[in-house]
């Protein structure tokens, strides 16, 4: 950690570094707060060049100038000022940096002059012991990325989809890494895409355990159901999930099967399967989001048969009361003439009917299903 908390500190871009005309790499945060600019680094024939202390954007593109290779840049949600340098000194087209610094950006591909700009949604699961009406289930992120011939710039949101362990599997395959800029490109988005098949997973597992809960047996073997709430908040977190993957669907179409200048031949037959994957994770995400309006559609049935099921008890309790209500209501009358009140066993009887009447009702109430 403390690597890396000089790694930033020397990095970090001062107003002296470099003139105005020239393009400032001024900052607007407070001295002591860490830079923007995670990593910089010049790569030549697949393998990083070391230098004694860390480079600057320009001094990287210095060295690329003077002896090829492309340099790699991450950042970490700068801040309009802090990138308008980095803009400068490698012709970012202003929409593009518009979109990088304010991110909440739809996934996308976009051409420009002398570079693409990327547009990925990156997707975290988070781990919840049990699933409730306010629980998180997904969490997103956003990487932009900016291609070009001899750069590439990464500039990440979110406290997610860090791309550290990426660089360092990157710079252990020298071979791939030799390809360019389009290599790193295709192990980005290969990477998201991998982390979009985990939370899928993930996913699956949460709505099977909600399907469970909705269809296994209650008291008397009935569905039991469960709180809509969960069903509910579980359908927002996979539309989260789906906003990210549906619309990068068509961006890797095009990386994989429209050539362009940019991207290596070579590279170029990877993101087909990376469309691949994509492909198969939509289709499981648009299947969860149909599932769970099932799931949804099963648990209000069920409220409402468990409502009827109520009603109809309470029914039929009504009608078997209503038996010695009637005979009550009839002794209950101030005539002085009436036979049964000077029976010698009118009582018992009167008492033994009523009795007879109740069972009678209940067991044709019981066998029709009713109680």
């Amino acid at each position: 950690m403390s690597m890396i908390r000089d790694l930033r500190a020397a990095v970090r871009p001062r107003p002296s570094l470099r003139s105005k005309d020239s393009g400032s790499y001024d900052t607007t945060r407070d001295p002591g707060t860490p830079s923007a600019v995670v990593d910089c680094a010049v790569y030549r024939d697949g393998a990083r060049v070391e230098t004694r202390e860390p480079l600057t954007p320009h001094e990287a593109m210095r060295q690329v100038h003077r002896d090829g290779g492309f340099v790699w840049i991450g950042l970490h949600e700068p801040t309009e000022a802090e990138f308008a340098g980095i803009a400068r000194e490698f012709g970012l087209h202003p929409l593009a940096v518009e979109d990088a610094v304010q991110a909440h950006q739809r996934p996308k591909l976009e051409r420009y002059d002398d570079s693409l700009f990327t547009v990925f949604k990156t997707i975290h699961y988070v781990e919840h012991d049990q699933l409730t009406a306010t629980s998180e289930v997904v969490e997103t992120g956003e990487v932009m990325c900016f291609t070009g011939r001899d750069f590439f710039i990464t500039v990440r949101h979110g406290g997610q989809g860090s791309l550290r362990a990426l660089r360092h599997r990157l710079q252990d395959d020298p071979e791939l890494l030799a390809k360019g800029p389009s290599a790193v490109l295709h192990a980005i988005a290969d990477h998201v895409v991998d982390g979009y098949i985990a939370v899928a997973d993930a996913v699956q597992d949460d709505i099977d355990e909600v399907e469970t809960e909705v269809f296994s047996p209650g008291r008397k073997g009935t569905p039991r159901g469960t709180d809509a709430g969960q069903i509910y908040q579980l359908k927002r977190e996979v539309l989260e999930f789906k906003r990210a993957v549906s619309p990068l669907l068509r961006p890797m179409q095009l990386l994989s099967e429209r050539p362009m200048r940019l991207i290596d031949p070579d590279i170029q037959k990877y993101f087909r399967d990376v469309a691949d994957h994509l492909a198969r994770v939509q289709e499981q995400v648009l299947g969860f989001d149909e599932l769970l309006n099932s799931i949804l559609q099963a648990n209000l049935a069920q409220a409402s048969v468990a409502q009827n099921e109520d009603m109809r008890k309470i029914t039929s309790w009504a009608a078997i009361i209503a038996v010695p209500t009637m005979v009550c209501g009839v002794y209950g009358m101030n005539f002085k003439y009436m036979p049964e009140l000077h029976a010698r066993y009118g009582y018992p009887v009167v008492m033994g009917i009523t009795v007879g009447l109740c069972l009678s009702i209940h067991r044709i109430l019981k066998r029709n299903g009713w109680l």
